[in-house]
């Protein structure tokens, strides 16, 4: 079936961004207003930076500035993405953009210049400072990396034509890719890109799965080149800049931001690559063998272990199921679901030209606001609770911390979110007993929970790497080039398990977390987080849902070790990431053992 244009999707399936702004000039007038804040700051601060005071009232005013364009830019990137063909709202995302970068430019003397203060003096102002604090300790940490004035004001001002390569990979997947019908067996099937992610990699029919995969990655080819083109722009200039900044690769200087170790990042990767495979590999050949495939491709991989047994939800539905699922992190976090389905937080609708996958958005002062395409299953529940759990982690951070201190590190930001997803599986598993449904609920664990965050991200985050390694030794990468990287990514997870064929080696095209610095590999690490925290509560109840509801609070004012020290985990040794693996192998072993069961019981039966 045809997707819909946005103007013939039911209000209801639409999210609501009244609670940004009413209407178009409330947007305009904040515009307006940020252009003369930031002359009046320019006039008032620039050059007098030099007293704990004076620095302190500056950065209260710049926390103004980043509030109105956190606002603006949300609301006009929110439009954009649940309609590419709608070139108003691309003119009004352009314009806030072009807006952003001249402010950032105007007032990038505000860091420089605090940066060239003496310590004491930024000791004095950290004294001194309230929701400024963490600001300035991390303007003293990036210090060393502090570039000249005008340097600094130059990278400012070109912030959007360095952000142009993500925005031409945007336009190239969800604007000018068009795609053609496919035909199975003398009937036509419509295709698209959140068609193909949302409906087709799920087929249970392997001939129609396989054609859709097909015809997908043959369209999406077309496009290797330029897609490709856009993604080398951008990992250069995150060279270019890394080595303007003094750092000895782009890794390092990607992880910065992250407060994270290259040691915490290579472990995540390494140990998973090694440890996790032969469970995900064993769960393959049982895929294989329930279906009774004569192969099993990549195009497989993501088939239901029992697709008769796959429950239809409504979005009314859903609500339940959610509401119930998290109760246990207490009554004001289920008013919070219930608030977010009343008042329109979410875009469940599907239609052409809006964006794939799902994400979250929290513009500090108001609502979440949460896109995915909403199917029927079950695994849209799942990925809507998952969704909040950014809601209930940013809706507490943002209550309790200075718009400064919710920049909270990717590497920690995932665990929230991963969360709510077992949290949700544990409570399906506990209402039911049926064995049936039981080896449903721990394969939709490791089919969407585990498989997405340790498995799909976790394999770009090991391609992702490579590319890095050698633009660090001065290379440069094409279509061909990322193309056997992928292939040779998902090879050696695979093994001989999977068929790996040149269409799979096309995955490199499909995410758009290559463009947000040293992303995928984060899932991994904030679901590892949310595994062991899972287990505590479980374990431990109400003291454990208490220490979880002080991380949430606590946004950026620790950094991920910290966070999860607060949550009552240690990160800095292997112990969690061993365990989270051996957790999963253990749900496949039940998957395994309750399919044999089933299996015999039908044989007996019948």
């Amino acid at each position: 079936m045809e997707l819909k244009l946005r103007k013939d999707v039911p209000v209801e399936l639409t999210w609501d961004l009244s609670s940004i702004y009413t209407k178009e000039d409330e947007l305009q007038k904040d515009m307006e207003n940020l252009k003369v804040l930031c002359s009046r700051m320019v006039q008032d601060y620039k050059g007098k930076l030099d007293s704990p005071q004076m620095i302190n009232s500056c950065l209260d005013d710049f926390r103004e500035v980043t509030r109105l364009l956190t606002l603006a830019g949300t609301y006009c990137s929110l439009a954009v993405s649940v309609d590419y063909y709608n070139t108003h709202n691309q003119e009004q995302d352009e314009a806030i953009s072009r807006l952003a970068s001249e402010i950032s430019s105007q007032l990038s003397f505000i860091d420089t210049e605090i940066a060239s203060q003496k310590e004491s003096v930024l000791e004095e102002a950290i004294a001194i400072a309230t929701d400024n604090k963490c600001y300035l300790q991390d303007i003293l940490r990036r210090k060393p990396h502090q570039l000249h004035p005008e340097a600094e004001r130059a990278v400012a001002a070109l912030s959007q034509t360095i952000g142009a390569p993500y925005q031409i990979y945007n336009m190239a997947k969800l604007a000018d890719m068009k795609f053609d019908s496919f035909v199975v067996d003398g009937t036509e099937y419509p295709l698209g890109y959140s068609l193909f992610e949302d409906n087709y990699e799920y087929e249970e029919n392997p001939s129609i799965r396989r054609k859709a995969f097909a015809a997908f990655s043959a369209r999406i080819r077309e496009y290797e080149n330029v897609t490709a083109a856009a993604y080398n722009t951008h990992v250069q200039t995150e060279k270019t800049i890394a080595t303007m900044r003094g750092f000895d690769s782009v890794i390092d200087s990607l992880l910065f931001p992250q407060k994270v170790t290259q040691e915490m990042y290579h472990r995540q990767i390494d140990l998973i690559m090694e440890k996790l495979s032969p469970h995900m590999r064993r769960f393959a050949r049982l895929l294989q063998k329930i279906h009774k495939l004569d192969r099993m491709t990549f195009a497989d991989l993501k088939i239901a272990v029992d697709p008769k047994f796959d429950p239809k939800v409504t979005i009314e539905e859903s609500k339940t199921y959610i509401e119930k699922g998290l109760s246990i992190l207490g009554d004001d976090y289920v008013e919070m679901i219930r608030e977010a389905y009343r008042d329109r937080w979410v875009d469940f609708a599907q239609n052409q030209g809006k964006s794939t996958g799902g994400f979250c958005a929290s513009p500090y002062g108001v609502n979440s606001f949460i896109l995915l395409s909403w199917n029927d299953r079950m695994s849209d529940v799942f990925t809507l609770a998952h969704e909040l759990g950014h809601a209930g982690h940013f809706k507490a951070c943002n209550k309790n911390q200075s718009i400064f201190d919710t920049d909270v590190s990717t590497y920690f930001v995932e665990a929230p979110s991963t969360m709510n997803e077992l949290l949700m599986a544990h409570y399906l598993l506990k209402n039911n007993p049926d064995p049936r449904f039981r080896r449903w609920v721990l394969s939709c664990m490791i089919s969407n929970t585990y498989y997405h965050n340790f498995v799909t991200h976790l394999l770009e985050a090991d391609y992702q790497r490579k590319v890095y390694q050698i633009v660090d030794n001065g290379g440069s990468v094409n279509a061909p080039v990322l193309s056997r990287l992928m292939k040779e990514t998902l090879q050696n997870f695979w093994g001989e398990d999977v068929e790996i064929s040149d269409d799979a080696a096309l995955t490199w095209m499909r995410q758009p977390h290559y463009y947000m610095g040293l992303y995928s590999y984060t899932y991994s690490a904030g679901l590892t987080v949310a595994t062991q925290v899972c287990k505590r509560i479980e374990q431990e109840g109400a003291q454990a849902v208490d220490d979880w509801k002080k991380v949430l609070a606590a946004g950026s004012t620790l950094d991920p070790v910290g966070l999860a020290k607060l949550a009552g985990i240690d990160i800095t040794t292997d112990t969690p990431l061993l365990d989270t693996i051996a957790y999963i192998g253990e749900i496949i072993d039940e998957i395994e053992k309750l399919t044999e069961e089933l299996h015999s019981d039908t044989n007996t039966s019948s």
